[in-house]
């Protein structure tokens, strides 16, 4: 970077002023702007750890000078604080880094939503997780299992099925699914029959 802001005052004792304007400013540009920002952005951390021992070596030799400084600085214009990002810019972040957004992320869709949705804890309240009871799946306790009833669990897809005993709202209790696994339609097994868990 000295070379580079050197070099227009040593090319003016050689070559016309305009002239060294006119190549100083482009080679200024391209290497210490665009070239530099172009590939430690995607090489930043291996050119990091090669170059860690030098950094450490420059900061022992300017820390006569770069420490007083600091303090300096410090008291007369504020200790520096860490930039902390919103919440709506941490899921932007995140977004930025699936590999949906095709800019070269690893996180799959499932784990952005997961992270996200963690995020949205805090605004959420029960009313916005929770499935209204009219539109519940779910059993009677005197039904059967048969073809039509494993149909429509297996369609519905859920993990548990809660069990009504007359009303729907009157919930009772809840049956696994898994537990499904060794009963065959052609039984028609009693719903009250199998195990239902209470609901606390």
């Amino acid at each position: 970077m000295f070379l580079l802001k050197a070099l227009p005052i040593f090319m003016d004792t050689i070559i016309p002023s305009w002239f060294t304007i006119l190549i100083s400013a482009p080679l200024v540009t391209v290497f210490a702007e665009i070239l530099p920002q172009a590939v430690c952005s995607r090489y930043g951390l291996s050119f990091g750890a090669k170059l860690a021992p030098f950094t450490h070596l420059l900061l022992l030799i300017f820390f006569p000078i770069t420490y007083p400084a600091s303090k300096l600085l410090d008291w007369a214009l504020g200790k520096e604080h860490s930039v902390i990002l919103r919440r709506s810019e941490l899921k932007t972040f995140v977004d930025l880094h699936a590999d949906q957004a095709g800019k070269g992320g690893e996180l799959s869709h499932h784990e952005t939503s997961i992270i996200t949705g963690a995020m949205d804890l805090t605004q959420k309240t029960a009313i916005d997780a929770m499935t209204h009871i009219s539109e519940t799946f779910s059993l009677d306790i005197n039904s059967k299992l048969d073809m039509h009833t494993m149909t429509q669990i297996m369609s519905k897809g859920h993990s548990r099925v809660p069990i009504h005993s007359g009303n729907p709202r009157n919930i009772i209790g809840l049956i696994l699914v898994k537990n499904l696994i060794f009963c065959r339609p052609e039984d028609e097994t009693p719903i009250k029959n199998l195990i239902i868990r209470k609901i606390p």
